[in-house]
């Protein structure tokens, strides 16, 4: 019987897997949570065989989840569930160490599938991921990299990541609300990141900020 521990901030996802893994021979759900540091503590007590778990969390970030569990307890399997699918990200994310990576989009059967291999000690990658992986192989000099973003997107970028409002952003720049939000509409999409804090991440990481600056 495989153990397994769901961390996905939003319920209807959560429970949409929770209810999944219930339904499956040989796995047991043993607990679920919302929060990232909440799920984290709980993994260290629990020790399941496998966690699944989202990257954008509250309270503790996927990626920080998969570096203490992969330190602390190297036994533990680990499927990350993500609608973020840049290539940089899924780069990261091999990188650490994942056993797998379902893309949200993903069917039911799909999800599915990649628990079963990856309680079973395999590895799996969603269609879409591999789609990503292919192009990597393919194409090894594209890069999510702060490049394909114009001048003033990065001044925008740098701004967002240090706390301005849309509002300070345009003062700042002395352009409208409505280009500033279009300009970060733009990054958004660009660096496929969608919120505050995931610009402020990539933003420290490429040295367009200092952490905690």
């Amino acid at each position: 019987m495989t153990r397994i521990f769901v961390i996905e901030d939003q319920t209807v996802l959560r429970e949409l897997v929770c209810r999944l893994i219930e339904d499956m021979p040989s796995m047991e759900l043993i607990g679920s949570s919302g929060d990232g540091r909440e799920g984290y503590e709980t993994c260290l007590k629990l020790k399941p065989d496998l966690v699944v778990v989202d990257l954008m969390l509250p309270g503790l970030n996927g990626m920080e989840i998969v570096h203490q569990l992969k330190h602390h307890q190297p036994e533990t399997r680990i499927m990350i569930f993500s609608g973020y699918s840049s290539r940089e990200r899924v780069q990261t994310v091999l990188r650490s160490g994942v056993d797998g990576i379902i893309h949200k989009n993903a069917s039911i059967e799909e999800l599915e599938k990649g628990i079963q291999k990856v309680a079973a000690g395999e590895s799996y990658m969603s269609s879409e991921i591999m789609t990503i992986l292919r192009d990597i192989m393919l194409f090894p000099d594209k890069t999510d990299t702060p490049n394909k973003l114009t001048a003033r997107e990065r001044e925008v970028l740098q701004l967002v990541a240090e706390g301005c409002t849309t509002k300070e952003i345009a003062s700042r720049l002395n352009v409208s609300v409505k280009t500033a939000d279009t300009h970060r509409s733009r990054i958004m999409q660009k660096l496929d990141i969608h919120d505050v804090a995931g610009l402020t991440r990539f933003a420290i990481q490429h040295g367009i900020i200092e952490a905690g600056g």
